[in-house]
């Protein structure tokens, strides 16, 4: 059962401040294949406690017809279609496998099997959906109209889409930007972390750009547009996203490749055991049992066991320590990487900025709580993220702000605010000392240098207009960050790579402090999906571990993505074949570890069914097995298979693959 996403038109409207990508949800219910599942299952519900109870036969056996009916119509149809390309499908042959069932009796039997196989269609078929979701929630992000300025100076509110290159552009403060640009006259500081994943607002002025469906801060911005709004890096990334969901590679359990070789051998040998005898003259009866016998026994159904236990019991096994994966397909896969690539901003990091460094001048007299405080209180008021880390700040210290009064934000160089009747200004250094030559504001400009060169945020406290201290704000890194890039190196064979949207020196520091070497920084979305088709064209398996709206289409294109489900934005944890429900890092490596014990249990379980299904047909072939025996021998397979698989539902499992 495969889909593709297709690219839908939308109505587009601006979403609520703070959400990534709006939530719209396609029921479960609204989709064909989810209601032929549930009336099939509610049909086999209702069947089972009647047979069960030993109710008659005409109570329990129309619902066992309803139920085999709803569930097995549609892949049933879809198997027939795929005979007319000359393909035999697994679904059609599970689908012969429960009327045989039933043909000789073991009606619940193969109804449950019916069911399994509708509900799997109804998942799959839901995951499509929700993707697709994702991917056009993603268009809101761009606003649906923006206002121009005409030569005269007049404003016009348009449609985006009626923007040319060249039209001017107001972008009001808190408004999102409607097209990709160049400013021409204001400062404000732009939230593009849904662009680049950098975890603080950015500094622009005249000649810096700007991209469509980032957010602005609290400055007014003129943008001259220089992209079509077909072309802007938001519309890039839908397609990206689209593309790499339609041309990743046909994605199938071994054992699915494996069925369809074997089921054609199986129909094959099915018939030449009923033809055969008949043709040397015995009885039409007779012919028809030991064939319908060899079909029970040789029918793949163990063979499908020996997959699927193991996987399922680790994608349990997996979800109890909040790691969710999306299906069989994708925990067989996690067992195949052997490169990781790493996200910085939300991944390794934990996507929000702390102070780091408190750094008062000795000669402002002031202690680190002190300066802390008067910084606090001048920034209370401020909603930049830089203010809130340094509030958060004071009151983890036990700090309580100062009322502040005079309050003034000016965008791109930090607020002002009279402080227990002193003058405080907290901002960027480069801007609070441009005009300042002094001693002191020299060596503030050094200290400020020092910080930054060490990947983080220089802040400047000044009191009455002299410099007071330097405070430093980086984004805090994960506590598991460094074992689990030593782990996720062990198990691959290669250290993971770092790839970024930040700027270059926050992530080498970074990268030295969990032990990367390869680091690519200042990437746009496209940039990290060439990234990782470099890989992948070299012959590797590739798992991309992001957060963002800006990883999801590497997360698409990649091997294997694995999203951060936290802080993640919808379309990551939509795209990507795996959530990190609990942003634990740990757990990447763990859960690999996990599905290459899962692969190992799958090719025991292979061994199990193959020697069975082997003794059962040569049984039946050579001598006289009766059907009765060779049904138990076939069920009795299965639950070996089956038993085994579960093993990984213990929690030992899960202990032994985090270790």
């Amino acid at each position: 059962m495969t889909s593709t996403l297709t690219s839908p038109t939308v109505d587009r409207a601006s979403p609520p401040h703070g959400s990534d990508v709006p939530r719209r949800r396609t029921r479960v219910l609204a989709l064909p294949e989810a209601r032929w599942a549930a009336a099939a299952t509610v049909f086999f519900l209702l069947a089972l406690p009647l047979q069960l109870t030993g109710a008659p036969a005409w109570t329990w056996g129309p619902l066992y017809a309803l139920s085999y009916a709803t569930g097995g119509w549609e892949p049933g149809w879809a198997g027939l279609q795929a005979l007319k390309e000359k393909t035999l499908d697994v679904d059609l042959l599970m689908i012969v496998a429960a009327l045989g069932a039933a043909a000789i009796g073991q009606i619940m039997d193969g109804a449950l099997l019916i069911v399994i196989f509708a509900t799997s269609g109804a998942l799959e078929a839901l995951a499509t959906a929700r993707t697709a979701d994702s991917v056009r929630g993603l268009l809101d992000l761009a606003p649906a109209t923006a206002t121009r300025v005409a030569d005269d100076g007049s404003e016009a509110t348009v449609a985006v889409e009626d923007l040319s290159v060249g039209d001017t552009i107001l972008v009001r403060p808190g408004e999102r930007i409607g097209a990709d640009g160049r400013v021409l006259d204001g400062a404000s500081d732009v939230d593009q972390a849904t662009i680049t994943g950098e975890p603080l607002p950015v500094a622009k002025e005249k000649d810096d750009e700007v991209f469509a469906g980032t957010l602005n801060g609290t400055g007014a911005l003129r943008v001259r547009v220089e992209r079509d709004t077909s072309d802007t890096v938001i519309a890039r990334i839908v397609r990206m996203v689209q593309e790499a969901s339609e041309t990743k590679a046909p994605t199938q359990l071994f054992i699915e490749k494996v069925e369809q070789r074997y089921s054609l051998g199986m129909v094959a040998a099915t018939l030449a055991v009923f033809l055969v005898p008949l043709a040397f003259g015995a009885s039409l009866t007779d012919s028809l049992l030991r064939a319908m016998t060899f079909m029970i026994v040789a029918s793949p159904c163990a063979v499908v066991l020996a997959t699927m236990p193991p996987l399922l019991s680790a994608i349990a096994n997996a979800g109890r320590h909040g790691v969710l994966v999306k299906s069989a397909v994708v925990m067989e896969r996690l067992g195949q990487v052997d490169a990781v690539a790493l996200d910085k901003t939300g991944t390794l990091t934990e996507g929000t900025p702390r102070v780091t460094d408190i750094r008062p001048f000795p000669e402002s007299g002031l202690t680190e709580d002190e300066l802390l405080a008067l910084a606090a209180a001048a920034e209370n008021p401020s909603e930049h993220p830089l203010a809130r880390a340094v509030v958060v700040a004071a009151r983890e210290r036990g700090l309580a702000p100062a009322p502040a009064d005079g309050f003034d934000s000016t965008p791109g160089v930090g607020v002002t605010a009279t402080v227990n009747g002193r003058a405080v200004s907290v901002g960027a250094p480069a801007r609070l000392l441009r005009e300042a030559t002094d001693a002191a504001s020299a060596r503030a400009a050094v200290l400020a240098g020092e910080l930054e060169d060490g990947g983080r945020t220089a802040v400047l406290v000044t009191l009455d207009g002299a410099p007071a201290g330097v405070l430093g704000i980086a984004d805090r890194l994960r506590p598991d960050a460094r074992e689990t890039v030593a782990s996720l190196a062990s198990l691959t064979g290669t250290a993971p790579l770092l790839l970024t949207g930040d700027n270059p020196r926050a992530a080498a520091r970074l990268a030295a402090e969990v032990g990367i070497e390869d680091v690519r920084a200042g990437l746009l979305p496209e940039h990290k999906v060439k990234a990782v088709r470099e890989l992948e064209d070299g012959g590797r398996r590739v798992m991309v571990v992001g957060d963002g709206v800006n990883d999801a289409p590497a997360l698409a294109a990649a091997h294997t993505g694995v999203a951060m489900g936290r802080a993640g934005s919808d379309l990551a944890l939509e795209t990507a074949d795996a959530v990190i429900v609990r942003d634990e890092l740990a757990t990447v490596p763990a859960v690999i570890s996990l599905s290459r014990r899962a692969r190992k249990l799958v090719v025991q379980n292979l061994v199990i069914a193959g020697v069975f299904i082997a003794a059962l047909v040569v049984w039946d072939l050579a001598g006289n097995l009766p059907l009765p025996l060779g049904v138990a021998g076939h069920e009795g397979s299965t639950v070996i298979v089956g038993l085994n698989g579960l093993r990984l539902l213990r929690e030992s499992a899960w202990r032994r693959a985090a270790e």
